[in-house]
């Protein structure tokens, strides 16, 4: 089997519809792909409905959280979208992505940047807005050359001269909500250092001692020693380990599969999980 579960679509940041996501999934050879937009699920119904025969859906969400002023991203799986609680934790990050693109779009006119609210909105497509789509806005005026280049200091980075600050979830709190709505957690790129400012190997045991399922260990921005460092202490704290492609469509270089989660991981992920089960596809719209 060949499991990718860690993918975007238009509802946040990708460039796929949800259904074009699936479609796409199928045709990479992939057995079951994971949905997990931004602090949102609104793709699920799109992305079910098309569903290609052969093809298995894991619904989920990356949820954006920060420790000790270090922001981090935690994959929730299988999780009851209509519970209570965590449904109104991710509504309230969701609504604070637009104060908060609009603010990044002010700093940026203020250096001289004709950004565009307008056009941040035209690319987010009703999407979930975030950093990804005032990254393209930048792309498209010629500012820099990739979306990539736009998550430096000079511009959208953690500190950069145009970020802003969002509501972010306590992670441990995002642990428990997750938990009580009957998924299951597993750690985003905890060692991406090119993102910015990592959380500390400590941290991560505590969360883990809260109940943190994983970490997510093969990844596009981890090297072989980082991702030999992480199953060490994922097997030192008894998290589970999965590998993940974090596709984007065409806004990121990663394809699908590029990195997949061994099925016995799989197994007990869905085995954890009860608020919600994999789809399997039947052959969509």
């Amino acid at each position: 089997m060949r499991i990718d579960l860690h993918a975007h679509s238009t509802a946040s940041d990708g460039t796929d519809t949800p259904a074009e996501l699936v479609r796409n999934a199928a045709a990479a050879g992939l057995d079951v792909v994971a949905l997990t937009d931004h602090d949102t699920t609104r793709g699920y119904a799109e992305a079910i409905a098309a569903l290609p025969a052969g093809l298995t859906l894991v619904t989920g969400a990356e949820l954006s959280c920060r420790v000790d002023g270090v922001p981090m991203h935690m994959l929730a799986y299988l999780f009851d979208p209509e519970e209570p609680a965590l449904l109104a934790e991710r509504e309230l990050v969701r609504d604070d992505r637009v104060p908060r693109a609009k603010g990044m779009v002010a700093r940026l006119n203020e250096l001289g940047v004709p950004v565009t609210w307008e056009q941040v909105e035209r690319i987010a497509g009703g999407g979930s807005v975030g950093r990804p789509h005032v990254a393209t806005a930048l792309v498209e005026l010629g500012v820099v050359p990739t979306v990539s280049d736009a998550f430096t200091e000079d511009w959208l980075a953690d500190g950069g001269r145009v970020f802003v600050e969002k509501h972010e979830t306590d992670p441990f709190e995002a642990i428990r909500l997750v938990k009580a709505a009957g998924g299951v957690t597993v750690f985003a790129h905890p060692a991406a250092g090119k993102r910015g400012r990592t959380v500390p190997e400590s941290a991560i045991a505590e969360m883990a001692a809260a109940g943190l399922d994983g970490i997510e260990v093969d990844h596009m921005d981890h090297d072989e020693e980082t991702r030999a460092r992480l199953r060490g202490l994922a097997k030192e704290l008894g998290l589970l380990t999965t590998g993940s492609s974090d596709y984007h469509g065409s806004r990121k270089t990663c394809v699908l599969g590029e990195y997949v989660t061994d099925p016995e991981v799989y197994g007990e992920i869905t085995r954890r999980a009860t608020g919600a089960f994999p789809v399997p596809g039947t052959g969509g719209a």
